[in-house]
């Protein structure tokens, strides 16, 4: 934690403003350090999610990106519109999963008060959660009406 130097007189104190430094630059390089413990363990987050039928389960990496899909044999007994909107559903669970783990990391990181914390979750929670990702907007995404479109 850094010193308290409120007194002017203190604070031209050559020992003074030495160890208020000291102690400022430790302190800085103590949240450069969690920082980068915390830009580390985002790095490797991985999140996976079933749909509620089980018919897909997904995984995705730390900025929502879906890295593996693993379908059941129970998607043989569906129309395939069924089974892109248990993929998709399957995919909103996970980001939401993940938004909500990289914001535990950011708090165990930075502390339960820090501002950056609730920033940085804030916005991960804003990337992941948004129903208008990436996806929806280049039109690769199925909704209620249509099935999975590979064609765009």
């Amino acid at each position: 934690m850094v010193s308290n130097v409120s007194d002017a007189g203190a604070f031209l104190d050559p020992d003074a403003s030495r160890d208020y430094l000291r102690s400022w630059r430790d302190d800085a390089e103590r949240k450069a350090e969690r920082a980068g413990s915390m830009a580390a363990q985002i790095e490797q987050l991985r999140t996976s999610a079933t749909d509620d039928d089980n018919l897909a389960e997904v995984t995705v990496d730390s900025a929502g990106v879906l890295v593996d899909l693993v379908l059941t044999e129970r998607i043989h007994r569906h129309e395939p519109q069924v089974v892109a909107q248990a993929v998709m559903s399957a995919l909103q669970k996970a980001r939401i999963r993940t938004a909500e783990r990289a914001r535990d990391i950011a708090v165990e990181a930075m502390g339960p008060d820090s501002m950056s914390a609730q920033v940085f979750g804030d916005r991960i929670q804003q990337l992941l959660e948004s129903p208008d990702t990436a996806e929806q907007r280049s039109g690769r995404v199925p909704n209620q009406s249509q099935g999975w479109n590979p064609h765009g």
